[in-house]
Order: structure tokens, then sequence, then C-alpha cells
């Protein structure tokens, strides 16, 4: 019998395909030599219909299980516990074999990796461990194969005579390398995919230090060494993702920093984040009495007895890149971030580190690293209540087995829920749960318990800074206190904003001509000024928030709405302060902010669904050609807008805004098309078999659309072969009548009314380009990219979709399609023209700076150009996609290894999240120096990072890793 206690009941999704699963595992047993599990996983019994679930529910888990048995005959002799102890030991002797070499220890890390991780995630589903015991046998794990890895890099450069080891039987003893984990390896919580945050600096003064001018160069190479034995994917798999930008200034210094400069770092520049990332900080390997010494040389800086107006100041920095959201709308459950969304365990992390920050400096008790406990001490010394400690810590346990749950099924970085019914189904049952609805229900109700008791404790917190101040905005003459008052809250001319609030009273805009909505402005009047000043951009902020006032047909609702809704109101901040794209549609369609008002806003996911609904309601009563086009208008407008603001608000995430942003261009252009024909069949009547459809090209068809993007399409039609003019009053040719109809779309969709603009249109990848009709009959088309096109047309083609049309000629258009990027190419001529055509563009189109994330080496047209030639080459694997980061994911084996395809798709994931984000706040490019503050915290947010610095040197690393990827993936095909 197993010696695994199976207290939780799990169910398959589909218990014919569990009982399939368990029968494959059985055979890789047999075909092992396994009898004994073989026979056992034959049986029925509870434990086999336990694992049967475990299979049908993890895709990750079963391939583990099929490749290797032995992980589950181990559990035959020693208990779960007792196995992780022997691979924590087998972990630490690796480095210490004789003649072990580099490749050696990767393959044996990674081997015993994932056993024991494949035997934690049992234990967890079990219900044997529970989420706290997991969490830090993970971090152990983590341990064990950093200080492996540290073990043998340390040994290695004794041999080699580049240190003097004190005593090779400890080799982290007296070799002055300082390895610091932080954040959850730090705390000791990691997740069951997580990677691992190191910080790693050397001591000069340590014994082992041979060439103390070498020494930097020495630390730096050990420490690219040990990411490539830790991180690089092999056949094997990896052993953990390591991250090292949390260190100084990562973007101007080594990987590995002296002691005494890092020092002198912290206490000199360092900055707030890093304050609070240090208290995560615990040496987990190399020299850990260097490191302890090195924390405690820091504690000074970290916990500051003293609370100093710079120190308050940190603290609320730091608590205004929290989204404290209370009571705005229900919270989706589908696609939800269970780290980053709102009610999310980030949340609970950033209220204790918030609060330590305020008070260890006085108490030492609360400097702990880990967060339960810290809530314990909180609660000890009279900071929260008991209800709340007990509440957030049962919440904090749930959502890190919910992210577990989310994390094993693929053994995938993700904290996001998914987006289908299935998904959450799947995750549901992981969990133990009867299905999708019950877990939604405890899962919102969890999500809701944190708001609540997170939104509370931050008006509990002491109070840190005075009142507002004088704020007079009576009579003619500014009050002088009043003007120091909007000075200390950050407004840069107090006069100017004085005049401008004066006006208000004086009920000059509709909105405040009521004394009622005077009144109630009043009121609000000091939580606008202090909103305002808190997106750093305070008086641009107000004078936008004037001009969305002075187009507001009424005001009491909204006064009264923001007065009682403070999310909201740092929502409405945020967008006059950081989006000036977003303000400005505030401005000039205020109407655009009643969807703001909608409480299931940021609980409803913008699906194709959803904007179909609402699209069918919002056109359905339009009397005529005109009306149905402004409603268009409008209503794309207004949705543009709100997929927006649940992205600017962290609803939803840069993929699925771009995936909402394609949807809504789809209907809308889909409707647009569709009233035209109406309209154009009115006067010249229809072709005899007349069939239209519109390819979507560039972002459009690989659904990546942001909130600036134009649209690239293609009008393909068709007709009876024998068809020689339409039946209307005034007939036209085929040819002439569908030109006609596409000069009338193209008007429709993009020559600007008072409504504004549906889309900015792009035909310039039709046949011929510029030079070619208009509209292009299907056969044409057909001829054209099977005979004439060239290669860049080709790599276009490989985004191409059919995103509006008749059904039957959408389905023949895919088809050919698919048939044409299949067709046999000279792997070495496509790559050499795409290397052209990439230096053509370097030369000519050279990227302003390093923001410039389409046109830098190594940025987003360099993924394009991999995604489009490998699919060109037949260098990807399963079925069609049109996406980017999807093609990526499916390149082949033999075209690029695992670690390249990871590293690639990290890099698309990155560059989309900065995209999305800039392209919905900014209409113009990202110009760091002169871009708003309120726009930095809310990219730095997008992408998880705590300082811009630390992107920069994120972004060149990406890049050049990017870079080298093109050059490498493409000479190897020529």
């Amino acid at each position: 019998m197993l010696r695994l206690q199976a207290t939780a009941k799990l169910f398959p999704l589909d218990a014919a395909a569990a009982r399939a699963e368990l029968a494959d595992v059985a055979e890789a047993a047999a075909e092992n030599g396994f009898s004994r599990l073989a026979a056992f996983l034959s049986a029925d019994g509870e434990m086999q219909g336990f694992l049967g679930a475990v299979f049908n529910l993890s895709g990750f888990l079963r391939d583990a299980a099929r490749r290797r048995p032995e992980m589950l005959e181990a559990l035959f002799d020693q208990a779960v516990e007792q196995r992780l102890d022997v691979l924590l030991k087998q972990i630490a002797a690796t480095p210490r074999a004789e003649d072990v070499s580099e490749n050696a220890l990767m393959m044996a890390l990674r081997r015993l990796k994932l056993e024991a991780h494949f035997l934690i995630a049992l234990a967890e589903l079990a219900g044997e461990a529970d989420t706290a015991t997991t969490v830090e046998r993970l971090s152990n794990l983590a341990d064990a194969c950093v200080n492996a890895a540290i073990d043998f890099l340390l040994l290695d450069a004794h041999r080699q005579g580049k240190l003097n080891l004190p005593d090779p039987t400890d080799p982290g003893k007296g070799s002055g390398w300082v390895v610091l984990g932080m954040g959850k390896l730090g705390a000791r919580e990691l997740n069951f995919s997580s990677d691992i945050d190191l910080i790693v600096f050397y001591d000069p003064t340590a014994p082992a230090i041979v060439d103390l001018v070498d020494a930097t160069e020495l630390f730096a190479r050990l420490t690219r060494r040990l990411v490539r034995i830790l991180q690089d994917r092999t056949e094997h798999g990896y052993v953990f993702r390591t991250d090292l930008r949390l260190r100084p200034d990562p973007g101007s210094t080594p990987l590995a920093i002296p002691v005494e400069a890092a020092l002198n770092y912290y206490e000199g520049r360092g900055q707030n984040w890093e304050r609070a990332a240090m208290i995560k900080a615990r040496p987990v390997a190399g020299d850990i009495e260097a490191g302890e010494a090195f924390l405690a040389e820091l504690r000074p800086y970290v916990w500051r007895k003293y609370m100093d107006y710079a120190a308050i100041a940190d603290v609320h920095s730091i608590k205004r890149q929290i989204h404290a959201h209370k009571g705005h709308g229900e919270i989706a459950v589908k696609g939800h971030n269970v780290k980053l969304g709102r009610g999310g365990i980030r949340e609970i992390e950033f209220f204790v580190q918030t609060q330590q920050l305020i008070a260890g400096g006085r108490f030492p008790e609360l400097r702990g690293r880990a967060t339960v406990p810290m809530l314990g001490q909180l609660a000890a010394r009279g900071w929260i209540t008991t209800d709340a400690r007990d509440a957030l810590t049962g919440q904090y346990w749930f959502l890190r087995r919910v992210e577990h749950a989310v994390q094993m099924v693929a053994d995938e970085q993700t904290h996001t829920l998914p987006e289908t019914d299935e998904g959450l189904e799947r995750i549901a049952r992981l969990l133990g749960l009867a299905g999708a609805a019950q877990f939604s229900a405890i899962f919102r109700a969890s999500l809701q318990a944190v708001e609540r008791h997170y939104a509370a404790l931050f008006e509990a917190a002491p109070e840190l800074s005075s009142r507002v101040g004088n704020l007079v905005f009576t009579g003619d003459v500014d009050d002088p206190d009043t003007l120091k008052t909007l000075g200390k809250l950050g407004f840069k001319r107090p006069s100017d904003i004085c005049r401008v609030i004066r006006s208000w009273h004086f009920g000059r805009y509709r909105a405040t001509q009521s004394a009622e909505a005077r009144e109630r402005l009043t009121e609000l009047t000091p939580a606008l000024l202090e909103a305002f000043g808190k997106t750093k951009k305070a008086d641009k902020a107000l004078v936008r928030f004037d001009q969305f006032l002075a187009g507001l047909p009424a005001g009491i609702q909204l006064f009264s709405l923001l007065q009682s809704n403070p999310s909201l109101l740092k929502l409405l901040a945020t967008i006059m302060g950081a989006a000036p794209r977003l303000a400005g549609v505030i401005t000039r369609r205020p109407h655009v902010f009643d969807g703001l008002l909608d409480p299931a806003l940021l609980s409803e996911l913008p699906d194709r669904d959803y904007l179909a609904g609402r699209l069918a309601v919002f056109i359905d009563t339009a009397a005529g050609y005109e009306e149905v086009l402004d409603r268009l208008r409008i209503f794309a407008a207004e949705q543009k807008f709100l997929i927006g603001v649940r992205l600017l608000a962290g609803a939803i995430d840069a993929e699925r805004a771009g995936k909402a942003f394609s949807d809504l261009a789809d209907l809308t252009i889909g409707a647009a098309l569709h009233a035209v024909q109406e309209e154009f069949a009115h006067r010249h009547g229809r072709v005899a078999g007349g069939r239209v459809a519109i390819l979507g090209m560039g972002k459009l068809g690989s659904r990546e659309l942001t909130a600036g993007s134009d649209v690239d399409l293609i009008l393909l039609y068709d007709h009876d072969a024998d068809a020689d003019e339409s039946d209307g009053e005034k007939p036209l040719a085929p040819s002439h009548y569908h030109a006609r109809m596409t000069q009338r779309l193209i008007a429709a969709v993009s020559a600007p009314t008072a409504e504004g603009v549906l889309y900015e249109l792009d035909l310039r990848l039709r046949p011929s380009g510029n030079k070619g009709p208009v509209a292009t009959h299907v056969d044409a088309f057909k001829k054209y990219q099977r005979g004439e096109a060239w290669t860049w047309e080709h790599m276009a083609l490989t985004r191409a979709r059919v995103v509006a049309g008749e059904a039957e000629l959408a389905a023949e258009i895919e088809v050919e399609v698919a048939e044409v990027l299949a067709l046999p190419r000279d792997p070495k001529k496509i790559a050499a023209e795409a290397v052209e055509m990439r230096a053509m563009i370097d030369k000519e189109k050279p990227p302003r700076d390093l923001w410039d994330i389409k046109l830098i080496p190594g940025g987003l047209i360099d993924l394009e150009f991999i995604a489009q030639v490998a699919v060109l080459c037949g260098r990807t694997k399963g079925e069609r996609v049109t996406g980017t980061a999807k093609t990526l994911a499916r390149l082949s084996p033999d075209f690029a290894d695992g670690q390249t395809r990871q590293e690639l798709t990290d890099a698309y994931a990155l560059y989309l999240s900065l995209t999305q984000m800039i392209r919905l706040c900014l209409t113009g490019p990202f110009v760091k120096d002169d871009s708003p503050p309120g726009l930095i915290d809310l990219i730095l947010a997008a992408t998880d990072l705590p300082d811009i610095k630390v992107l920069e040197a994120h972004l060149k690393e990406t890049a050049a890793k990017v870079r080298g990827h093109f050059n490498r993936l493409l000479s190897a095909m020529s």
C-alpha cells in the first residue's frame, strides 16, 4: 500500500479519462519494471481513485508520473516526509560527488527537484499536508538546490585556484559569497511554481578571495553560472526560475556587488520599495555568516526608530500603489489574479509590510519575514483586531491553496484563474470542492473579506499626516493659507487652481447650476484635491477634471457617488493624472463615465459574448443608416474606454485587454459592414451570389489590438460566375459594385464625424498594396498569394483572420490562408529575407530609445519575425493560431528548445503589458522623464516590478536575449 494518507476526496472532470490516465501510468510502471506499482494502480480503491483524479486534473502531475513512475514506487517504502528528507540529502551530496560536472549536476538537480515537487503536490492535494507545510517544503527545496549549486561553483573555483576556501567541506564558510533570498523565498513562503528572487553580494575582506582586483568579475561569472544551473530548460526540465533584478540599480551594476558598495547605495540612495523588500531578506546560501552581518549593518536603514517626514512619505508612496477597493461592485472569478487582483494575496502581504515599516523600528517583534506570524504579532501589539488577524490568516492560506491549484495544472508561473467553465471546474475539483459554483461562492466571499478588512485596516492605521489644512474658495482674493495647503498637496500653480475651483461655485457649468450640486461638490473638494495631489501631476489632473465637469449634463449623482466611493474617486484621479488618452475621452464624451457607475463593471469579463449582447441592444432601435453608424461610434468609444478602465484597475491583464479590443473591432466593423451592405443595396441592388468577407491583418488578426491601434483589413468578395451587374435601380458591374461598396465602408468606419471615428483603417496589406483595388475577388487573392506575393506578405498572412462577413466565404478563406502558409518553402531563403528586412528597419527606422518597444533590437518586431518565419517554414506544432504569443509557445523543439520558448514568450508578455498600458494612457510616445509619475506606477503594477530602474534593466536584458535568439534561430536556417 502506498504510504500516502488521502484525507481529501478529489473528483475527476472525466471519470473514464481518469481511469485511462491511471492505466497509462500503470503501463509505464510495468515497462520500467515496477510490477508492484503497476498491480496497485490496476486495482480498485480509494487511493487509485484519488490518483486517477489527480492525473485527470493536472496534466503536469500525470506526465511526471508517466515519465518517472519510480517517484510513486518509492512511496511503498517511505512516507512523503521521509522521502523528501532523503531527496534533500541527495541534493546536498550531489556537488561533493567525485568528478561531478556542471551538466551532471544540472541533470541531477532537475531529476531530484521534479520528484520533490511531485511529492509536495501530491501531499497537499491529498490533504496530508496543509498549505503552510507545503510552502515551507517548497522553500526548503529551493534552499537545498541553491546551496548545491553554490557549493559546486565554490568548489570548482577552489580547484581552479580562483578562490582559496578556508574549509572545502563547508564551501560557503568564509567564501565571501553572500546570496540573499528575497520575497517568498526569504520568507519561506514559496508557491508551487514560484521563481526565486536572489540578491548577490561579495565581501572583499573574505579569506577565500585570492585576487581582489578580479573579485567582482569572478563572482559575477559565478552568479551567471548559478542562474544557468538553476534556470536553463533542458530535456530534464528546470530547477527554479531565478530573478536577480532586485539588486541595487540593476541596469548599471554587476550581478555581484561588493558589500560596502551595497551598504553605501542603500543608505544613500535606497528606495522605499527596497526597504520593504529587505524585510523578507534572508541569507540562503554561500557565506551565511557574512550575509547575516550584512543584514545587521542594514538594519538601521530598514527599521527606522523615528518616523521622520521622509520615512512617512515613503510609507505613503507604498500605500498609494495599493488599490484599496471598497464596495466597487462584484468581483469576477473567471480570469481573476489571485496574487495581484482585488482582495488577493498581495493586499494582505502589502498591508503587513507597511505596518512593519511604520512600527518595526520601535518593536523588534514586528520584524519577522513571514506574513502570517506577523499578522499575529500585529494583533498582539494592538495594531489590528484579533478578528482581522483570524480572518486574514484564514483567507491567506485559502488563497495560497487556490494559487497552488492554478499552478499545479501545468506547472506554469501563473496566478490567474481560468476564463473557461471547464478550467474553473478543474480548479474547484483540485481544491476538493463539489464544483465551480461552490468554488466561485467561496472564492468571492474570501476576496470580499480581504477587501473589507484591508480597507478597514488602512482606515484604522495611525494617522501619519496632518489634516488637509485650510481650503477657502469664497470671495475674489486668494486665501494665503489655502495657497499653502494646495502647495503642500502637490499643486504647482495654487492661484490658478483657486480660480478654477471658484468658477465651480459660480454655477457656470450645467453640473453645478443647482445649489445642492454645489454643496455636494464643496463637500467633495478636499477629497478631490488630495486624490489629484497623489497623482503627482496635480495641476493637469484638476484641469482635466474641470474640462470633464464642463461637459457633464448634471452633477449631483456623480458627486454623491464619488463622496461615498473612495475607490471610484481614486480611479477618476488616476485617469485624470496618469492617463491623458482616457482623460481626453472622458472630457470629450462625459457620458462614457456612466459606464463606471455600473457596479458589475469590474466583475464582468468583456469577452465576445458580453460585447455582442451589449451591441445588439444598443443599435437595435436605431432609425436609419446614419444613426446606426453614430451608435456604433458611440458604443465603440464607450467600450474602448471601459476595457481600458478594467486594465487600469487590474481587473483584466494585457492579453485579455488585447482580445477585448479585438473582439470589439470585429463586432463593430462587422455591424458597419452589414449596415453599409443594406444601405448600398437600396440603390444598387445586389450581385447574384454576392458574398463579402473581411480579413483582419496585423494586430487585429492576432487579437492583440491596443487602445490606440488602427486596424489592417483586406476586403474579399465573390459572386456567381455569370453575374454581369447588380439588380438595383442603378446597376453596377461586380468589380465596380464591390469597390464602391468598400469605399462606402471605409468612409463609414474612418471618416471623422460629430461622434468621432470608429477606427482608423489601413488597407495597404491588400494584394498589390495601394496600387491594387480596394476590394479583391477571392480568386484573385488566391492567385496573388500563391504566385505573386512577396515573403513579407506571406509573413503578414500568418496573422490573418476573418473578422466579419458571410460564413461560408469566411471558411473558404481560412482554408486558403492555411494552405498558402503550408506551401513548401526554402527555409534558408525565408530566414535570409527576414534578416534583411529587419536590418533595413533597423537602418531606416532606428528606435527613439529603450522604450520604443516595437523597434528596439530584440523588441516586438524581432519576436513577430521569429514567429512568422517559424510558421512559414513549418517550425511550429499544433493547429494554426494567429497570435504571436501562442505561436512562440508552439515553436517546435527542433527549432527552439524549451528555454528559448520560455524566454521568447516571457519577453512577449512583458512587451504586451507595457504596450497595452502605454497606448491606453498616452496618445504619443512614452518619454520616461516627461511621463506622469502615476503612469509609471501603473506600468510597474502591470509588470509586477518594484521600480522603474529595475524595469529598465529587465527590458535591456530581455531585448538582448530576444536579439540573441533572433540571430541564432534565423541563422540556423540559413
